[in-house]
């Protein structure tokens, strides 16, 4: 009785707890933002104290004004001359254009990262694994991909923003009728969080594959 007491408590407090770990690691590192500020201007010497969260508001204040001075004309053309500075300095330029290549595709409305949740046989078959479908080969790659491939993203447990970028066949992977989210729930929580809506009519069957 005592052990199933103490389990129940641990299966709320450690969502809890972790939680607000991460919660106050965002939050740390977006109060770094208040060292842009002059020392006079920073709480600890306004106040004689730090104010936990302020840097926060700093953060989202900065970025708020940063996107809406960007929509306009001026601010658009000030954008393209920054980018077009960066990328004639040698490193910073390929450094750059690979973040912002990842960065325009995972945070743009526009963007096509994670359309859909796959199954796929990974490491090896027989062994199924979610993975998610970010496009298609591009560049010289294609040219050496004979049929239609898609390309991947399989991500790790329970830290989802590590993982493999794989390209295979499109026959070789099951679409799930399962949104991303849930997907993602399902990976973090090791299999334990399972979908709510689970239809029974969707079997996994390898002879349709490797037919």
């Amino acid at each position: 009785m005592l052990r199933k007491y103490f389990v129940t408590g641990l299966l709320i407090l450690v969502p809890l707890a972790i939680t607000l770990w991460v919660v106050n690691l965002i939050i740390g590192t977006m109060d770094q933002s208040l060292l842009l500020l002059p020392a006079r201007w920073r709480p600890e010497v306004l106040f004689g104290f730090a104010i936990p969260g302020l840097g926060t508001i700093l953060t989202l204040l900065i970025i708020f004004v940063t996107g809406l001075a960007t929509r306009n004309f001026v601010g658009n053309h000030v954008v393209i001359w920054w980018e077009r500075l960066l990328t004639r300095i040698p490193v910073v330029n390929s450094i750059y254009s690979s973040v912002k290549q990842v960065s325009d595709t995972l945070l743009s409305s526009s963007g096509n990262a994670f359309r859909k949740a796959v199954l796929v046989e990974y490491p090896r078959r027989g062994s199924w694994t979610i993975a998610f479908l970010t496009g298609v080969p591009g560049g010289d790659v294609r040219n050496h991909l004979v049929g239609d491939f898609i390309s991947i993203y399989v991500p790790t447990t329970p830290n989802p923003t590590s993982g493999f970028f794989l390209m295979v066949p499109r026959d070789e992977t099951i679409e799930l009728d399962m949104t991303v989210d849930a997907a993602l729930k399902y990976i973090v929580s090791m299999g334990v969080v399972a979908p709510e809506h689970f239809d029974k009519k969707i079997i996994i069957d390898p002879a349709k594959i490797t037919s």
